[in-house]
């Protein structure tokens, strides 16, 4: 009798000795797998900030007098077709923004040509995107500037183009240059972007892009009509303008916009009327505080793309809560 609980001991005892042994080695198989899985999985790289705002103009050279003459940007370069007529012009913002300016193709049609963020390893960004499921080309192509990039398209249909610039670039090289006290800003703190159904652009922009949400707005407070998402790895952000359908193509011009921060619009205004192109613009310009607790003011160029100009604090230094409001349905 004794002999047989004393093995029945020994087994017991066994069962959880090779027990624990097997659990050790599933957890530290599980943690390998894990790992392996993880170095498997391309990480995000950076994505800093917005790059440009690109737009079609109907009266090519009117547009080029609104941006230069008016708002003060120079152009440190311009490209040209093969026959030599206009291909498209930068104006410089800052070192590392700029808005670009195209002849339109069709006339009639949206004036938003794409909108571009900035990534540090565009390689990197090709490879991670794929692995997303987003449709991506084989490689990043040089642009005639000379950095490095590749479009692709939101689910609302957006053109949006992703660069990373190069040290051999006209970008870099243009580096403290082509900066005009004349200009009203030097910053794009967003751009603006038509949205008619908020879920899927919302998932394509944070679960995929990493944007982060920062605000929402409502002009009735019913309904929502903004949502805010800063980049991932900056402090520049996108504006979804929510509408449960989409305006008319040559009706967009107020809700696809950029918005260039300034110190005070007040004096940004005064400046602008006195500028000779005022007589020109022909259109007066007020200045508010909108629903974001912010002072701004409202410019539009020949075609009704929308520059809006803000400060970058709300009137009194508080934060303004989102809303609360449901999407348009």
């Amino acid at each position: 009798m004794f002999t047989l609980r004393a093995t029945g001991l020994w087994t017991t005892r066994c069962r959880r000795y090779w027990g624990r042994q097997f659990g050790f080695a599933f957890l530290f198989g599980s943690l390998l797998f894990a790992g392996s899985l993880s170095a498997q999985t391309p990480q995000r790289p950076r994505i800093t900030g917005i790059s440009h705002f690109a737009i079609y103009a109907h009266d090519y050279e009117k547009s080029r007098a609104f941006y230069g003459q008016f708002l003060g940007f120079e152009e440190p370069y311009s490209l040209q077709n093969p026959d030599g007529s206009a291909s498209m012009t930068f104006f410089k913002i800052n070192d590392r923004q700029t808005i670009e300016l195209f002849p339109e193709r069709q006339e009639g049609a949206d004036r938003l040509n794409h909108v571009s963020f900035e990534t540090d390893d565009i390689e990197a960004l090709r490879v991670y995107l794929a692995s997303k499921g987003v449709k991506v080309p084989s490689e990043a192509h040089r642009a005639r500037i000379g950095n490095l990039g590749f479009n692709i398209t939101d689910p609302e249909g957006h053109t949006v183009e992703m660069v990373q610039y190069m040290p051999d670039g006209k970008t870099m090289l243009a580096k403290g240059q082509f900066m005009s006290d004349k200009a009203i800003s030097h910053r794009m703190t967003h751009v603006g972007l038509v949205v008619t159904h908020l879920d899927s652009e919302y998932k394509f922009y944070t679960d995929i892009l990493g944007f982060k949400e920062t605000w929402r707005g409502s002009k009735s407070g019913q309904v929502l009509s903004w949502v805010n998402l800063k980049v991932p790895d900056g402090d520049d952000y996108v504006e979804f303008m929510l509408y449960k359908d989409a305006p008319a193509a040559t009706e967009r011009g107020g809700a696809h916009h950029l918005c260039l921060q300034v110190a005070d619009v007040a004096t940004a205004v005064a400046r602008l009327k006195a500028e000779p192109y005022y007589k020109v613009y022909g259109r007066p310009i007020e200045t508010h505080v909108g629903i974001n607790r912010k002072r701004q003011a409202n410019l539009f160029d020949p075609d009704g793309t929308r520059t809006e100009i803000m400060e970058p604090g709300t009137i009194d230094g508080k934060p303004t809560p989102s809303s609360t409001a449901p999407a348009p349905q």
